[in-house]
Formats: structure tokens, C-alpha cells, sequence
């Protein structure tokens, strides 16, 4: 549940409790066949948040299961980035954080969004999309050049969910084929939309 106002959030609170008394009860389809099993591990996407707990997501980080997934990694919130880091290294994640949260994860601060993925590149990660609000975000990937672009203006209606339907909208692009820069213009065009009210 979030509170907002003219400003933007007031407060937000989230209730996890149920996801982490699952504990690994949630990777069941991941080794019973369903989706995967040991020796044979799931090939498709999989996000994970920080919602799970610090433990489980240290397993998840070292887990067979997990070794042929595309990972798309979010923090939920600041105060859960930390609980990633066991992920950072993972070769085959993307992880997507605003400015606030790489710091978390980095344990600095940076100034742009381009200084954070240059940041947690070299301490490890292999992608990361790192948003800054209304100002320019990155795409960093291990390899490749540093990808930027700035979010259009729009007047907010709400900034609640807008880091969820950017990472949704820049999966689904890359789902579907899309190359770097255009995924990212797609995922910056739908939390466009959703901030600005546009989107239902």
C-alpha cells in the first residue's frame, strides 16, 4: 500500500510476510519437472525480488537451478537492496535498481545513474539498469558500452509502481526480440505512461 500526494510518496508498506515463511517451498517447479530438475535446469526467465529472504536468496545464488536462467533481479525497496548482493555476481543476471538502491548495493553513493552501472560492473555484475527518476537512466552491461537515455517530462500522477512497470515493459521488449536501446526506450515509454496516468 502506498501514500502518495501533489509531491510524490508520502509512505509505502508491504506485507511479505507469507513469500518468506514459503522459503524454498516457491522453487518447486524449479526441480520437480515442471519447469526444471537438477542436471537439467529451467532456460527461461525467472525475476526475483528482495522480498525473499537474505537467506534464501544466498542459496538461490549459488542453486544449480539457477545456473541456465535469464535472472531479472529487483529490490522490492532500498532497505531490501542489500540483501542482493549475493546475486551480483550471478553471470547470467540483470539487475534493476534506481540510484538509491545501487548504492545500497555498491555501499556508496553516486551522483548519475551512469556512475552507479560503471560502479557495479566492476565490482562483478554482468547487467544493470540503473534509473534515476526524471533524470538520464543506464543500461551497463559487462562488455558493451554504457547505454543512456533520459525519461520524457510528464506531469506525475504517481510514482508508486513506475520501477516494477519499467523492468515488466524492458523484459517484455527484450522477450521479443528488442535490441538494447529500443528495449530501453520501450521500458522508459511505459513508466512514462504509468506515472503520468496514462496507463490504467
Amino acid at each position: 500500500m502506498a501514500v502518495e500526494d501533489a509531491s510524490g510518496l508520502v509512505a509505502a508498506i508491504a506485507d511479505a510476510h507469507s513469500l518468506e515463511a514459503a522459503g524454498d517451498r516457491i522453487l518447486a517447479p524449479l526441480a520437480d519437472g515442471r519447469l526444471g530438475r537438477p542436471g537439467e535446469p529451467w532456460r527461461g526467465l525467472i525475476a526475483l525480488d528482495g522480498n525473499l529472504t537474505a537467506a534464501l536468496l544466498a542459496d538461490l545464488a549459488r542453486s544449480p537451478l539457477f545456473v541456465a536462467a535469464d535472472l531479472r533481479v529487483a529490490p522490492a525497496s532500498p532497505g531490501k537492496a542489500v540483501r542482493l548482493r549475493p546475486l551480483l555476481a550471478h553471470p547470467r543476471a540483470t539487475h534493476y535498481v534506481n540510484l538509491e538502491e545501487a548504492g545500497v548495493l555498491a555501499g556508496k553513493h553516486f551522483s548519475t545513474a551512469a556512475e552507479a552501472a560503471a560502479a557495479l560492473l566492476a565490482a562483478g555484475a554482468s547487467r544493470v539498469l540503473v534509473t534515476d527518476g526524471s533524470r538520464e537512466c543506464c543500461d551497463g552491461q559487462s562488455g558493451a558500452e554504457l547505454l543512456q537515455a533520459r525519461p520524457p517530462a510528464v506531469a506525475l500522477q504517481r510514482v508508486t509502481g513506475a520501477g516494477d512497470t519499467f523492468m515488466a515493459a524492458h523484459i517484455a521488449a527484450e522477450f521479443r526480440g528488442a535490441s538494447r536501446p529500443a528495449a530501453l526506450e520501450m521500458a522508459l515509454a511505459a513508466a512514462r505512461a504509468h506515472v503520468s496516468g496514462e496507463a490504467g
